[in-house]
């Protein structure tokens, strides 16, 4: 670990949105599963949300390296305890949509804690996803396609909500809990050392101020 790179995972940290969040709605393709992590990445996502009812086709099982690596995936068992789960944590769940009642995606707020519904590539958002979201939001279509591909419309949103967070100061200061700051931070400078603590139920170590491991036993 040099101090040059763990300076770089602490300025990506830094700039986390604990926040700001995606829904997929079996959203099982690869490559549009990866495009939708690397938006995440980029504009500061911390943890994006899934649920896949065919465990086979969950995505991130085929992903074992790249971007996975940076954006933590949280799977439900049903779309319902999603919906519950992100609610808990104070959550507003904006659908991805071009419905009678949707608003223009720039028209609503991203700097409250706000998860974009994403749905399957085929058959998009199902009746139960639409009823359970607080609002639809649209992109404007002025040519003859109806809608975006769903890693480009999730791309659209997301880089929405970064600009309106960006001028409301949220990536001036570290947003998350030290806990999961310094959690985070030893998983990303440790993977392997990371895996052998949790495999041995043990909590990590700290870091010193060049990201190295402090050894406890001297």
């Amino acid at each position: 670990m040099t101090p040059e790179r763990f300076l770089k995972l602490r300025t990506v940290l830094d700039r986390r949105q604990p926040d700001l969040t995606v829904l997929m709605d079996n959203v099982h393709k690869p490559h549009n599963f990866s495009a939708v992590l690397r938006t995440c990445d980029a504009v500061g996502v911390y943890e994006a949300h899934g649920v896949w009812p065919h465990p086979e086709l969950r995505p991130h099982h085929q992903i074992s390296s790249g971007i996975a690596k940076w954006v933590k995936i949280r799977t439900h068992p049903t779309l319902r305890d999603a919906f519950t789960a992100l609610r808990a944590s104070g959550f507003l769940v904006y659908a991805a949509h071009a419905s009678a009642s949707a608003h223009d995606y720039r028209d609503v707020s991203y700097t409250r804690p706000v998860a974009i519904l994403l749905g399957a590539e085929l058959h998009g958002l199902s009746d139960q996803s639409l009823a359970l979201a607080d609002a639809h939001v649209a992109i404007p279509m002025m040519g003859f396609g109806g809608s975006l591909n769903v890693s480009v419309a999730a791309a659209t949103i997301l880089f929405e909500a970064q600009k309106q967070r960006l001028q409301a100061g949220f990536y001036a200061r570290p947003r998350l809990a030290p806990d999961a700051y310094a959690r985070t931070l030893f998983e990303w400078a440790h993977p392997d050392a990371a895996e052998r603590y949790r495999r041995a139920g043990r909590s990590y170590p700290p870091l010193d101020e060049t990201g190295n491991i402090i050894d406890r036993s001297k």
